[in-house]
C-alpha cells in the first residue's frame, strides 16, 4: 500500500511539474488558469497594437498629404514620457517599440 501511495504521489508531482513547475495540483490549476488569462490578454494587446498601427497610418497619411513630415518628434517624446511615467524605465522601451511598429515603412 505504501508503494501505491508513493507512485500516486510521484505521478501527481510529475503531472503538476509538467503544468508549469507547480508542486501541487492546486498550484497547477492556478497556474493553468492564470496562463489562459495571460494568453487572452496578450491577444487583446496584439489587437490593440494593430489598431494603434492603423490609426497611426491615418495620421501619417494626413500629415504627409498636407506637406508635413511622416514623423512628429514632439509627439513621439510625449508618448515616450507617458509610458515612462506610467511604467517606469521599461515603459520607455515599450513605447519605443510601439513607435517603431507604428511609423510604417519608409
Amino acid at each position: 500500500m505504501t508503494v501505491t501511495t508513493t507512485v500516486t504521489t510521484e505521478t501527481q508531482t510529475s503531472a503538476a511539474a509538467a503544468a508549469g513547475g507547480a508542486r501541487t495540483e492546486t498550484a497547477a490549476d492556478v497556474i493553468s488558469g492564470a496562463r489562459e488569462r495571460i494568453d487572452a490578454l496578450d491577444d487583446r494587446i496584439i489587437g490593440l497594437i494593430q489598431e494603434r498601427t492603423a490609426v497611426s497610418a491615418v495620421i501619417q497619411d494626413a500629415r504627409i498629404s498636407s506637406g508635413g513630415r511622416r514623423v512628429n518628434l514632439t509627439r513621439e517624446m510625449e508618448v515616450l514620457s507617458h509610458y515612462r511615467d506610467a511604467l517606469g524605465k521599461p515603459g520607455t522601451t515599450l513605447a519605443m517599440t510601439l513607435l517603431e511598429l507604428c511609423r510604417g515603412r519608409i
